[in-house]
């Protein structure tokens, strides 16, 4: 069986053809862009526009892991309850607080900073004040120990955690004598964080700032820490302060 070919359509006469569109002189043709990223051969190209940096995330909020201090709060080591006073929540020691083991406890309570959930938050927070309190000199040999639950609290980034941290390190550098200068070795590994947020202000324009009531200021909790540093660090705590944040002023010398 033969198959037939299809026959080929006749050729359109020259006078019959539909004119091409040509486009005006003087318009060039839009040139397609791709984003590319910097210092690669791409990025040399015409057609390319160069991606810019992604963010540093020195501002970020790091993820809380599960502290030792949770851990042994749920499973009833700690002399502690809670009790509810007409003026707010307090904390009923069970035992003397003088009497308390300062090298285990202290750490354990300063680990709970990382804390932002309540009741571990109010008892780790509140245990503190009230060991600084009745500490004495107690506190002084513990401050090695203390360094780096303060260094993973404010590696953290988180804003409420800043704010309790820095209240606490205000109290602790009052809260015995030479713990003040016992901090200054320390400085390299606290005070990086505070000079990321030394500038972090509210600016309300002509409104009313409440977070400067309630000592809730970023900004403002780090000069109040950073001039307590100052005042009971001795006389090489500026010098180490301004080499950690080069714009910190002095509150004595000037």
């Amino acid at each position: 069986m033969v198959v037939e070919k299809a026959a080929a359509s006749p050729p359109v006469p020259v006078g019959e053809r539909r004119p091409q569109k040509q486009e005006p002189l003087g318009r060039k043709k839009k040139i397609r862009q791709q984003v590319t990223d910097g210092f690669t051969v791409k990025a040399l190209m015409k057609n390319s526009v160069v991606r810019g940096p992604p963010l540093a995330g020195a501002f970020k909020e790091r993820p809380t892991k599960p502290t030792a201090f949770r851990k042994f709060y749920e499973r009833g080591d700690f002399p502690i309850a809670l009790e509810h006073d007409t003026k707010g929540n307090k904390i009923a020691w069970k035992v003397e607080i003088e009497k308390l083991d300062y090298h285990y406890y202290l750490p354990l309570f300063f680990d709970g900073l990382c804390e932002m959930t309540f009741p571990c938050e109010f008892f780790a927070r509140q245990g503190i004040h009230d060991m600084l309190e009745h500490g004495g000199n107690k506190i002084l040999p513990v401050i090695p120990q203390l360094i780096i639950p303060i260094k993973n609290a404010l590696s953290l980034r988180n804003r409420q955690v800043l704010c309790v941290t820095l209240k606490v390190l205000q109290h602790l550098v009052v809260s015995a004598d030479m713990v003040g200068e016992a901090l200054v070795p320390y400085y390299r590994q606290i005070l990086p964080v505070l000079n990321i947020f030394k500038n972090m202000n509210v600016n309300s324009g002509d409104g009313i700032d409440y977070s400067q009531q309630k000592r809730e200021n970023i900004g403002d909790l780090i000069q109040e820490t950073l001039e307590a540093f100052e005042r009971c660090g001795g006389e090489t705590a500026y010098i180490n302060i301004k080499y950690m944040i080069p714009t910190y002023q002095s509150c004595i010398l000037n």
